[in-house]
């Protein structure tokens, strides 16, 4: 049997290592573990919490790490080695590959979250179940922001910049208003869960979370709710045809909590047609992921080799 891979997900919250065979595309935990992250006590002991897992790991598995991915909530800058993008901010300028090699001993690799998350989809989640010898995927991710991953040929592309797939801050509209990256109607300003609790509260007065505005929409008695969701659909279909003109991938994976609203995979397509460079006819192939929250950790792992 191969070495076993060996993973971190470098959580705002929990830090989390996962070792793991893989055979014949399916995986083997061998252990998982998690620890805070406590970031409010700033970058030095997110340094010493991740060196503190990957020791619990290492002894409890008897195992020494060739080589270690990480997932993390941001990117680094390329032609410094320097996080940048990350919204645990403490992060940002650090230049964290070298620092987590010096303290665990090992080499590592840094990857953004949302390419773990579309890496780990396309080799060993719904991808190959659903689009078998799929070479180009972008992974979406809808939460509390949105980010993507692109994925070809089993390759993670970071690009010049280290920002290969920031679908997330693309222009949209200018409804969602000034963005932290100093841009506006970032998509994730219009369509992410924050920025739609945020549209319901402008419009309504009321503060609602994500699951009472969708079970508003479905049940008919929120107009407000409606023209929420209504409002995701089309701005979601404008958003993700830019994806499909430049890129056309073979298949799309929705992640973050939104991937979960049904209405997105019928609704949300539709409203690709009026915006796809072809006839408005869509045959991208929407998928829901499989992997869960596992996806960050085995990609990251996936992404060493």
């Amino acid at each position: 049997m191969s070495k076993p891979y060996w993973g971190v997900d470098l959580g705002g919250t929990k830090i989390e290592v996962s070792v793991f065979h893989l055979v014949d595309g399916v995986v083997d935990i061998i252990d998982r573990r998690r620890v805070p992250t406590e970031a409010d006590q700033g970058y030095q002991h997110i340094c010493d919490q991740v060196q503190k897992v990957v020791s619990e790991s290492r002894a409890v598995t008897g195992l020494v790490p060739d080589h270690i991915g990480f997932s993390t909530p941001g990117t680094t800058e390329p032609s410094t080695g320097l996080m940048k993008n990350c919204n645990t901010v403490v992060m940002n300028g650090q230049p964290m590959a070298t620092d987590l090699a010096k303290v665990l001993g090992v080499p590592v690799t840094l990857t953004n979250d949302a390419n773990c998350f579309a890496v780990a989809e396309t080799k060993i989640g719904i991808v190959p179940d659903e689009v078998p010898g799929a070479q180009v995927v972008f992974g979406v991710i809808m939460g509390s922001g949105c980010g993507g991953g692109v994925v070809v040929n089993g390759q993670v592309i970071t690009g010049l910049h280290g920002i290969g797939g920031e679908w997330g801050h693309n222009f949209l509209d200018e409804s969602g208003g000034d963005c932290y990256c100093g841009c506006v109607g970032c998509v994730e300003n219009v369509i992410s869960g924050t920025a739609l609790q945020k549209y319901y509260l402008q419009e309504s007065g009321e503060q609602k979370v994500m699951k009472e505005i969708v079970d508003g929409y479905r049940s008919g008695t929120d107009p407000i709710a409606t023209q929420t969701m209504e409002r995701l659909y089309q701005m979601f279909g404008k958003a993700i045809s830019v994806i499909i003109n430049v890129l056309d991938p073979d298949a799309i994976v929705l992640g973050g909590g939104l991937g979960n609203i049904d209405e997105l995979y019928t609704h949300g397509v539709a409203a690709v047609q009026d915006h796809i460079f072809n006839k408005r006819v869509v045959n991208t192939p929407f998928l829901r992921p499989k992997l869960g929250d596992s996806a960050g950790v085995f990609g990251a792992a996936l992404i060493t080799g």
